[in-house]
C-alpha cells in the first residue's frame, strides 16, 4: 500500500510517500483525527505552528500508541518570522508543544509574510535568518531534515548559494489543474523532494466533470484520482481529512493514470474557484499571476 512507499531525502532520511495534512482542524479534534490516520496505517502528519493545533497532533501521537520512531511528523516555522532569534524560540516552542524530543521536518512556511504573500518582495535576507536558525537546529539532532514551503527557484537559490544546508524538501500547492512545473523541475534538478498539499484543491476539484469521468474510468473516486495524479508526479501527497473512511479510501490507490490520460489531465484550465477558501493567500494568489 502507498502508506508504506517512501522517497528518499538527499541526506538520506526517508519520507513516507502520503501524508495527513492537518490544516483548519482546531487543537482538540485533532488528538482523535492523529489516532485514526495512524491506526489506518499513516505514518506521516504535516501540521504547522500556524495551524495552532501542534499540541493536539502532540497528544494523538502519544496516545496512538506507534512508536515515535516510526511516525515521521512535519511542522512548519510561521511564515511571518524572517530573522534568527524567533525563528529558534518557534524551533524550540514547536519540540514542547509537540512534545517530542526531535522532528522530522521542519520547514518556513512561506517566503513572505502571510500578508505580502507573493508581492514580489523575496524577503532574501529575512529567509536566510530564519534558514540559519533551522540549520543550527537540524545539525544539533533536533530536526532531521529542513525545507521550504511556496518558495518559488528564486527564494530556494538564495538558500542554496547562501546557506550551509540545501534545502531538502519544498512543498508546494499541486493539483489536477494547478501544476507548478517549472518549480518541480527546478526541485528535482536540485535532489528536492516536492509535496503536494491540497492535492484535492480543498474539495474544489471533487466536482470537475473531466476528473469526475476519468475516475469512473479507473473505479476510482475524484480524491483517489486527484491523489494518484500528484504522486505520478513524484511528489509527496498531503490530503487533509477528518473521516477515518476518508483516509482509508485516500490510502486505497493502487491504480496507475495512463500517461495519456495523465497528458489530458495536464492540459486541464485552472479551476475557476476554490470556493470559501479563494480568501487564503495560497489559492488567491493563483488567480494574479503575471
Amino acid at each position: 500500500m502507498v502508506v508504506n512507499e517512501t522517497y528518499t531525502l538527499a541526506n538520506r532520511v526517508e519520507i513516507p510517500k502520503l501524508g495527513l495534512g492537518t490544516w483548519m482542524i482546531d487543537n482538540e479534534a485533532v488528538v482523535q483525527v492523529v489516532k485514526d490516520a495512524l491506526d489506518s496505517g499513516y505514518r506521516h502528519i504535516d501540521t504547522a505552528e500556524a495551524y495552532l493545533n501542534e499540541e493536539g497532533v502532540g497528544h494523538g501521537l502519544k496516545e496512538s500508541g506507534v512508536n515515535r520512531e516510526d511516525i515521521f511528523v512535519t511542522t512548519k516555522l510561521e511564515g511571518d518570522i524572517k530573522n534568527y532569534e524567533e525563528a529558534v524560540k518557534a524551533i524550540e516552542k514547536s519540540l514542547e508543544l509537540l512534545n517530542v524530543d526531535y522532528i522530522d521536518l521542519m520547514i518556513i512556511h512561506s517566503p513572505q509574510p502571510w500578508a505580502n504573500f507573493r508581492d514580489g518582495n523575496h524577503y532574501f535576507e529575512g529567509n536566510l535568518e530564519a534558514w540559519r536558525a533551522l540549520e543550527e537546529a537540524y545539525e544539533a539532532g533536533k530536526l532531521r531534515a529542513i525545507g521550504v514551503s511556496n518558495f518559488e527557484q528564486a527564494d530556494l537559490e538564495n538558500l542554496i548559494n547562501n546557506g550551509k544546508v540545501k534545502p531538502m524538501v519544498n512543498q508546494v500547492l499541486a493539483h489536477i489543474t494547478n501544476v507548478p512545473t517549472d518549480v518541480i523541475k527546478y526541485c528535482q534538478s536540485q535532489d528536492i523532494i516536492v509535496e503536494a498539499y491540497s492535492p484535492i484543491a480543498h474539495g474544489a476539484i471533487l466536482d470537475h466533470p473531466v476528473v469526475k469521468e476519468m475516475a469512473e474510468k479507473y473505479k476510482a473516486s475524484p480524491a483517489q484520482l486527484s491523489i494518484r495524479y500528484v504522486l505520478q508526479l513524484g511528489t509527496v501527497a498531503l490530503p487533509k481529512t477528518t473521516s477515518k473512511d476518508h483516509m482509508k479510501s485516500n490510502a486505497d490507490i493502487d491504480f496507475t493514470i495512463s500517461e495519456e490520460d495523465i497528458n489530458t489531465l495536464n492540459e486541464l484550465p485552472l479551476i475557476e474557484t476554490y470556493g470559501d477558501d479563494q480568501v487564503m493567500p495560497v489559492f488567491s494568489s493563483q488567480y494574479n499571476k503575471k
